[in-house]
């Protein structure tokens, strides 16, 4: 099917969304239009259209729908992802730290460059490795790199392509017998991806003694690493995060010996309500004289008409056991 939709000057974007039904000044419509792109807009539009008799948007606005309103919405999201990675780097910087503490206590600095030391990467069978690699060969593509191979590569990339100090230094000091950098220099230029898989790759052994650091269970570490790390992606590419469902899901702590993140009502695990709930828990850990929930709380405060079931916090949630 061949996409028929035409660009639209900026002034046919505000014609447009006027006629729809949204009640707003064309001009402060259309300053508004040459900052934020159209498309990126009508995602904090959408929860204002109206519904036919199926219950399928249409593309007319719920009457009295105003540009102040959708506004609004905008700015909570673009402020809350401003406090939400304030928390991320501090938690982030952190899970770095631990893992590359123990990782390096059990294997040196550049332990890092044997592969029997990074076991989690994924090994294909003899066999399935063999057959691609004829495949690849018929095909002229070379030889196929293993997972952890490619991670390697990146790794490397990103050094080549640093312009630190301390890369530079290193580089003049020890680059005729490195050609890697050690642990704890070559994690300050890791990539979310790389960090990522970096923390899937290790042994359990190391896992556990950083879980241990925060009061985790090692399954619950790498879960609220994977999303803290996927929350920290939307967030830094500006992305729509308010009233998002995500993909990937933080697990949430066993009963038995943590009862409070089974009490209801609950919150919802595919919402930023849960992973705010993780940030703040986690924090806790890492920062414990922080003053992040206030500030998150003087938010909420500021922009009272937000619905918080699209959020997946319970009406209340900041009386919950796992905020008090």
């Amino acid at each position: 099917m061949i996409y028929p939709k035409n660009a639209l000057t900026v002034e046919q974007q505000a014609d447009q969304l006027i006629a729809r039904g949204l009640v707003a000044d064309r001009k402060e419509l259309m300053g508004r239009l040459t900052v934020v792109n159209y498309y990126r807009f009508s995602g904090y539009l959408y929860p204002f259209r109206l519904r036919d008799a199926d219950g399928k948007p249409t593309e007319a606005f719920v009457t009295g729908t105003t540009l102040e309103t959708v506004w609004r919405r905008y700015s909570f999201d673009r402020r809350l992802r401003i406090i939400l990675l304030d928390a991320i780097e501090r938690i982030e910087v952190a899970v770095r730290t631990r893992l590359v503490y123990h990782f390096v206590q059990a294997h040196g600095p550049f332990g890092y460059l044997e592969e029997r030391n990074l076991p989690g990467f994924k090994k294909r069978p003899l066999f399935t490795k063999c057959w691609r690699n004829l495949s690849a060969l018929v095909k002229l593509k070379g030889l196929e790199r293993s997972d952890y191979r490619i991670w390697l590569a990146k790794l490397q990339n990103e050094k080549n392509r640093a312009s630190d100090a301390f890369v530079k230094h290193f580089k003049a000091t020890y680059g005729d017998q490195h050609d890697y950098l050690p642990l704890w220099m070559a994690c300050e230029l890791m990539t979310c991806e790389t960090a990522l898989q970096f923390t899937y790759g290790m042994d359990r052994v190391v896992i556990k003694q950083v879980a241990a650091d925060f009061g985790f269970p090692d399954e619950q570490l790498l879960s609220w690493t994977k999303t803290i790390f996927t929350l920290r992606n939307s967030c830094a590419h500006h992305a729509r995060i308010w009233n998002r469902v995500f993909g990937v899901k933080p697990s949430v702590p066993g009963k038995n010996k943590n009862p409070k993140w089974h009490t209801t009502p609950r919150f919802a695990n595919d919402r930023v309500g849960l992973m705010l709930t993780v940030c703040h828990h986690w924090l806790g850990k890492v920062s414990p004289t922080t003053q992040w929930k206030a500030r998150l709380f003087a938010l909420f405060d500021e922009y009272p008409e937000i619905p918080l079931a699209e959020m997946g916090l319970p009406p209340n949630w900041r009386t919950h056991q796992l905020w008090l």
